[in-house]
Parts: structure tokens; C-alpha cells; sequence
């Protein structure tokens, strides 16, 4: 139980840093400034006529090869990359953002779009229809030359960056084959049987990468310890608190860089009743500063989901991160009140962001569970650092019987034990 004067009784402690005034709005607030030029252009103008040709013999046989992060040629063997994102467009420095600006691959997405589009063959000038919902790419039926959808299409299939995979199918099996061996004992019985790393599957989920200069301010309650003591005897015994209560106030100016947000609908509902698509988060952080300009080639042999939440859908998912991250950063600078930190207004203003859309790398492992409560259980696979996180099915059978043997097991030896004694 804790004694405690009044809230606001107390003042803050002299040592504290610098307090400022709060705002008087109790909700969260949150002010976004304006900008002139909202887009700019992250097109690979190299590609707009859908040929992805070897830079050395001309072929378009290209493919990723994962070990290496790099395109290849199946022709010649010619290994290159695409620039990165980062070094082809105007970054500017942080600290220096204002408004929101968007990559021109993260605009809106026009829902009326048709998913098929039709493409003019380089190679002999035979028109090619693709239909982008499923793929970014087709082969001429007359010539036989590769076709990739480059240009940016209103529907959101293509994005302003890529990062490559890195993490080789064979390397993304093992390490998901040992995740799962650790968890084979109390594992359902249906998932060993059907177990079979070979069916892991490579796909490029599409996120926001945002860049943001914000600041927020803070204030609430917070106590510190003067006095503890008890009362009673026995099992009857309580123990009291004295503390004074102080209110604190603190602000903080911050930037962000490369910020990961979810732009899947479907993969941003966390609904653990049915699925645990959640893993993905877990296996978090990527290298976004290594992602090249948009190369359809790089999807070659790899699946994709497409993006279908524009900027304004993907604001409120944003100002939260922004105000953990400014909880985070005040934290040590209320260390002192040992009985903690009530945070009972927030305000946050953020005063410029960059977003671009981005295609992420991840080795996926699915397993459909059967019975009373159907379940989609997931192991995922960082497609970059190797990173490993997923959800197995229990037996719960297997696992009371374990809890029973375990639990006749320690009570042989307190039996045994006693005997001794």
C-alpha cells in the first residue's frame, strides 16, 4: 500500500534538466507542417521500356543471386547491382526536414487501376500483357526476351526501392529446420509429420521506410521514496510506502532514421487468434540503407505482396512509434523517481517526413493448423542478417504428460530425500 500527498503538492527536484511548459490540450496532439514539393521522383529511367538488359552482353536471362545480394546474367555471368536508393536521390540531412515528402514509387495508390497492363517488346515490338496483382514480369511469346514492369504503375506494385535478398534458400532451410528441431519435443504431432523445410518460400513484403524530425512533450506525476515500512505480523503482514510526489514536465527534439511500417493491411492486423504473422516484426532489423533503385529482376524466383495502405492510412501507426521513441529518449532524465513515472498528458509535433516504399526481403515457413481452432502458424526468416523467429504448434497432451513426469520425478527425490533423513 502507498501513503502519498496530493498530486501537485511537490515540485520537481532542482537537479532535474530544464522543465517547459506543457500544452494544455490533455490528448495527444500532433501538428504536421507543410511542404511545397511533396514528391519526388526515385524512377529508374534505365528500365521504363521494360527490357533489363546485362550491361555487358545484352541478355535479358537475369536473376538474383542471393549469396552475393547482386543481379546476374545467365548468359554471360556478369554479376552487377543497381545503385542505391540513398545515393540517387537528394537525402539532406535530418534535421533539415519540413512537411511530408513521399517517393514518387509511395504515392497514392489509385484504387480504379487496372492490374493488367501491356507492354511494347524491346525486342521485336510484339505487345505483352501482364497482369500485376500476381507478377512484374513476363517473357515475349514471339522473341523470347524477359519483360519487367519498371515504371511506375498507380496500383502500388512498384515500389522506389529493393533490398536483395542475401540469405540463400539452402541457408534460410537449415536455420528454420533448426528452429523448429529445438521445439520438435512438445510440438504437434501433425506438424512433425508435414514438416518439410524444403516448402520455405522467399517473398519481398512491402513496407514504408520513413525518415522524420519530430518533438514532443511530456508531463505527468512522478514519486520518490521517503519512507517504507510495515505493518501486522505473520501472514497478515503489509508493507507501506512514503513518497513525495512531484510534477514533471520534460521536451525533446528528435529525428528518426529509416523507420520500418507495415503496408499490408492484412500483415498489420495482429489477430493472434487465427494467425501469428506477428513473427515478421520480430526478426526486425533490416539494412535499409543498402536497398538499390527498383529492378524487377531481383524478384525473379521470389514471390511478392503488393502495398495497399498509402501515407494517410500509415499516420497514426507512425505518431505512435514517434511518441514511444520519445518516452525512450526521456527516460534517463527521470531515473531519479524510483517510484516511477505517470505519463498523463503527450504531445507530439512532427515537423517533417520522408517515406519511400520499399520491397523487404523474408524467408517464409507456413503451417496450416487443423482441429478445434484452425491456426496459421508462421516461421519467418530475416532475408538479410539470417535472423530467426517463428510459432510452432504444442501437443498439449505431450506437454501435460511431460509436466506429470517431470513433476513424479521431484517428488521421488523429496521422497527420497525425506527417507534419508
Amino acid at each position: 500500500m502507498t501513503s502519498l500527498p496530493p498530486p501537485g503538492d511537490g515540485h520537481e527536484p532542482p537537479d532535474q534538466p530544464p522543465v517547459v511548459d506543457t500544452h494544455d490540450d490533455p490528448a495527444i496532439a500532433t501538428q504536421i507542417d507543410s511542404v511545397a514539393d511533396p514528391t519526388f521522383d526515385t524512377r529508374n529511367e534505365r528500365l521504363d521500356d521494360g527490357v533489363n538488359r546485362c550491361p555487358q552482353c545484352g541478355s535479358t536471362e537475369i536473376q538474383l543471386r542471393p549469396s552475393a545480394g547482386l543481379l546476374i546474367c545467365l548468359f554471360c555471368r556478369h554479376e552487377w547491382s543497381e545503385a542505391r536508393l540513398d545515393e540517387t536521390i537528394a537525402n539532406g540531412d535530418l534535421d533539415s526536414l519540413q512537411g511530408t515528402t513521399i517517393g514518387s514509387g509511395a504515392s497514392d495508390i489509385d484504387t480504379g487501376a487496372d492490374s493488367l497492363i501491356t507492354m511494347k517488346c524491346a525486342g521485336c515490338g510484339a505487345e505483352v500483357v501482364v497482369n500485376t496483382a500476381e507478377e512484374l514480369g513476363a517473357r515475349c511469346h514471339w522473341c523470347r526476351h524477359v519483360l519487367t514492369v519498371n515504371e511506375q504503375v498507380p496500383n502500388g506494385a512498384v515500389p522506389d526501392a529493393v533490398l536483395a535478398f542475401k540469405i540463400s534458400h539452402d541457408d534460410a532451410m537449415a536455420k528454420i529446420r533448426e528452429f523448429a528441431g529445438k521445439r520438435r519435443m512438445f510440438a504437434d504431432r501433425a506438424f512433425v509429420r508435414e514438416f518439410k523445410a524444403e516448402n520455405v518460400v522467399g517473398v519481398y513484403m512491402p513496407y514504408m521506410v520513413v525518415d522524420g524530425k519530430a518533438s514532443a512533450d511530456v508531463a505527468g506525476h512522478g514519486e520518490v521514496e521517503t519512507r517504507r515500512y510495515t505493518k501486522g505480523s505473520g501472514d497478515n503482514k503489509d508493507t507501506y510506502y512514503d513518497a513525495d510526489v512531484y510534477a514533471v514536465e520534460r521536451h525533446v527534439d528528435f529525428t528518426v532514421d529509416d523507420l520500418t511500417i507495415e503496408s499490408s493491411a492484412e500483415r498489420a492486423d495482429m489477430n493472434t487468434s487465427v494467425n501469428t504473422n506477428n513473427v515478421i516484426n520480430t526478426i526486425l532489423p533490416f539494412d535499409t540503407e543498402n536497398a538499390v533503385k527498383w529492378n524487377a529482376s531481383y524478384l525473379t524466383g521470389f514471390t511478392s505482396e503488393k502495398r495497399d495502405q498509402d501515407v494517410t492510412h500509415l499516420q497514426p501507426e507512425l505518431e505512435d512509434q514517434l511518441l514511444s521513441i520519445a518516452r525512450s529518449q526521456v527516460a534517463s532524465s527521470v531515473e531519479r523517481y524510483d517510484r516511477g513515472v505517470r505519463w498523463e498528458r503527450e504531445r507530439l509535433d512532427v515537423h517533417g517526413t520522408r517515406w519511400v516504399s520499399m520491397y523487404l526481403p523474408v524467408w517464409l515457413y507456413s503451417h496450416q493448423q487443423e482441429g478445434g481452432k484452425r491456426m496459421v502458424h508462421y516461421i519467418a526468416v530475416n532475408g538479410r542478417t539470417g535472423e530467426v523467429m517463428g510459432s510452432v504448434p504444442v501437443s498439449h497432451r505431450r506437454l501435460l504428460a511431460g509436466a506429470l513426469t517431470i513433476g513424479t520425478f521431484l517428488e521421488g527425490i523429496a521422497i527420497a530425500i525425506l527417507v534419508a533423513s
